[in-house]
C-alpha cells in the first residue's frame, strides 16, 4: 500500500514537471514571438505620398494627444542596429521645442533629422539632406520652419538694422538673407513670421531644383515639401511642395 502510494506521488510529480515544461516553453515561445512583433516595423513607406501621410498622421496624433510613441523600445533599438531604412529626412530648427521625432510621433529609425538655426543650409547640411533620398531610396524631404523662430528674428534684426551678429551667428544671418529680403519685398505686419514662412519655402524650392535631387523629384521618386510648425497648436501646416 505504501509502494503505492509512493508510485502514484512519483507519477503525479513527474506528469506535473511534463505540463510545466510545456507551458514554460509555450511562454517562452509565446514571449519570444511577442518581443519579435514587437521589433518588427510598420511597412516603412516607399512613395513620397505614402510618406507624407505617415509624417501628417503622426502629426495629428501630436495635436490631439492621442500619441501612440511607436519604436521607441529596446526591441526596436536591437533591430535597426544593424540597418536602417528611414522614410523621411527632415531639416528643421535648432529650437528645443521643435523635435521632428515627437511632432510627428515617431520612433528610431522612421527619420533622418538636420537641424540649423533657422534651418540655414551650406554645403555639409545640403549634403546630409542628400543622404537619405540619393543612398537608401528616402522618398520624402520637409523643410519645417516654425512659429516665433528666435534664430530668425536675431538675423531680421540684424539684416534690417545692418548690426552684425557676434561670432558664427553672422554666418546664420548672410544665410538667411534671401528669405530676409522676400519678407521685406511682401510687408505685413509681422516680417519675423513672413521671415520664417519664407525661409522653409525658398529653402524647400532650393532643394527640389538641387543638381542631385531635382531628376529624383522629376521622376517621383522624391518629394521635397516646405512646412511651418505652429508651436500654440502643434500643427504642421503644409506651405508647398505637398505629393498628391
Amino acid at each position: 500500500m505504501a509502494a503505492a502510494e509512493h508510485l502514484n506521488r512519483r507519477t503525479l510529480l513527474a506528469g506535473g514537471l511534463v505540463v510545466s515544461t510545456a507551458v514554460l516553453a509555450g511562454c517562452s515561445s509565446t514571449s519570444a514571438t511577442l518581443m519579435k512583433a514587437s521589433a518588427s516595423p510598420e511597412a516603412s513607406p516607399t512613395t513620397p505620398a505614402a510618406a507624407f501621410a505617415r509624417l501628417m498622421d503622426g502629426n495629428k496624433r501630436w495635436v490631439s494627444g492621442d500619441l501612440e510613441h511607436p519604436d521607441r523600445d529596446p526591441n526596436r533599438r536591437q533591430f535597426v542596429a544593424q540597418g536602417q531604412k528611414p522614410f523621411g529626412a527632415i531639416l528643421s530648427c535648432i529650437d528645443s521645442r521643435v523635435p521632428p521625432e515627437l511632432i510627428f510621433d515617431t520612433g528610431l529609425g522612421a527619420l533622418y533629422v538636420m537641424r540649423t538655426g533657422g534651418e540655414a543650409v551650406g554645403p555639409v547640411v545640403t549634403g546630409s539632406v542628400e543622404y537619405g533620398p540619393m543612398t537608401s531610396g528616402t522618398p520624402l524631404v520637409v523643410v519645417l520652419g516654425h512659429q516665433r523662430c528666435g534664430a530668425i528674428e536675431a538675423a531680421y534684426k540684424s539684416l534690417h538694422g545692418g548690426k552684425r551678429l557676434p561670432g558664427n551667428l553672422e554666418s546664420i544671418a548672410r544665410a538667411l538673407r534671401p528669405a530676409y529680403e522676400q519678407a521685406v519685398k511682401k510687408g505685413g505686419t509681422d516680417p519675423v513670421e513672413t521671415m520664417a514662412r519664407a525661409q522653409a519655402e525658398l529653402t524647400a524650392a532650393d532643394l527640389r531644383q538641387n543638381r542631385d535631387l531635382a531628376p529624383l523629384v522629376r521622376k517621383g521618386s522624391l518629394a521635397v515639401v516646405g512646412a511651418y510648425y505652429s508651436l500654440d497648436t502643434g500643427k504642421v501646416d503644409v506651405l508647398a511642395g505637398a505629393p498628391s
